[in-house]
Order: structure tokens, then C-alpha cells, then sequence
């Protein structure tokens, strides 16, 4: 049973850098792809970015591709995303998701209906 574990939102000025982290327990070796999907309030969840842990391949939204990089250290059972030249479009609650499923990271598209998800954390940007 894996479990995640989101820390590193916090408020920050148009134009910063933040960088999220998600801690993960369990057996997480078993899981193909991880990921950074985000809730805007009022709006429907969108897909940040994902990579395949088994051969480090990543996945961008459009409105993600070279400002946010996502990035994985496996021995410590982490996922990360760094978040540069933010704006106040970016300001969601991020969640880490995970799931045994290639296809969530390795399609076309991005799926984001992920088997596991952590509690989210809170990014605001003014």
C-alpha cells in the first residue's frame, strides 16, 4: 500500500521559484508513473506533469513545457517538481498521484484519474 506525502507550497511573488515534494511509503517501486495534477478553486483538475519511473520519460501540459521541471530519486522514495517563473495561474492545490498503470504516462495525452493520490499542497501566487 503506497501513501503520499505533498510538502513545499507556500505563497510566492509572480515570477518566483517553488519546489514541491512528495515523500512516498510503501511499495512504491511497483508504480509506473507519478505525477503533479492540480486543483484550481472553481475549476477541474488538470495534469501538470508525469514521468514513467522506469525509464525517467516525462510528461508536460502545454501551459507547463519549460517552466516546471519534474524529477524523481527513487532510493529516497521521492518526487519532485520544480516550479520557476510562476504566475498567479498557477496558484492550485498540487497533488502527487501514482499508479501501477503505464498508460497514465506514457499515452498521448494525460490522464489523471491516478489510483493514488497525496492530500495536496497549497501553492499561491501573487
Amino acid at each position: 500500500h503506497v501513501q503520499l506525502v505533498e510538502s513545499g507550497g507556500g505563497s510566492v511573488q509572480a515570477g518566483g521559484s517553488l519546489r514541491l515534494s512528495c515523500a512516498a511509503t510503501g511499495n512504491v517501486y511497483r508504480m509506473n508513473c507519478l505525477a503533479w495534477i492540480r486543483q484550481a478553486p472553481g475549476k477541474e483538475r488538470e495534469g501538470v506533469a508525469a514521468i514513467y519511473t522506469g525509464g525517467g520519460h516525462t510528461y508536460y501540459a502545454d501551459s507547463m513545457k519549460g517552466r516546471f521541471i519534474i524529477s524523481q530519486d527513487l532510493a529516497k522514495k521521492t518526487l519532485y517538481l520544480q516550479m520557476n517563473s510562476v504566475n498567479p495561474e498557477d496558484t492550485a492545490m498540487y497533488y502527487c498521484a501514482a499508479d501501477v498503470r503505464r498508460s497514465k504516462c506514457l499515452a498521448d495525452n494525460f490522464p489523471i484519474d491516478y489510483s493514488t493520490w497525496g492530500q495536496g499542497t497549497q501553492v499561491t501566487v501573487s
